[in-house]
């Protein structure tokens, strides 16, 4: 699709995750994915930093749940904001809240 941009994160050569962005109605959105046993290395934050130098379009959106500190903690070093709660239902019942940054 080319709506999407998709990137493979490396580090020290290996694979570590991955990064995209992608439309989600009239939102541009951006995700990404590390392994567990990376994180707190500053890799999630160094490949933001690195795509949005790559995904020039404007505004985009990133949600987090909102129990996720180190993710949430890397979009704000990226410059993202926040700008809503949201909290649903989730398919068993449980509550789930996010929070939604923009950039």
């Amino acid at each position: 699709n080319p709506a999407c941009a998709t990137r493979v994160i490396l580090a020290d050569g290996n694979v570590a995750g991955n990064i995209g962005a992608w439309a989600d109605g009239a939102d541009r959105q951006v995700g990404y994915w590390i392994g567990r046993e990376l994180w707190g290395r500053g890799i999630a934050s160094a490949a933001l930093v690195q795509f949005l130098d790559y995904e020039a379009q404007r505004p985009l959106t990133a949600c987090v749940a909102k129990h996720n500190l180190g993710s949430i903690r890397v979009l704000q070093k990226a410059g993202f904001t926040l700008v809503r709660e949201d909290a649903f239902d989730l398919p068993d019942g449980t509550k789930f809240e996010e929070l939604v940054f923009r950039l």
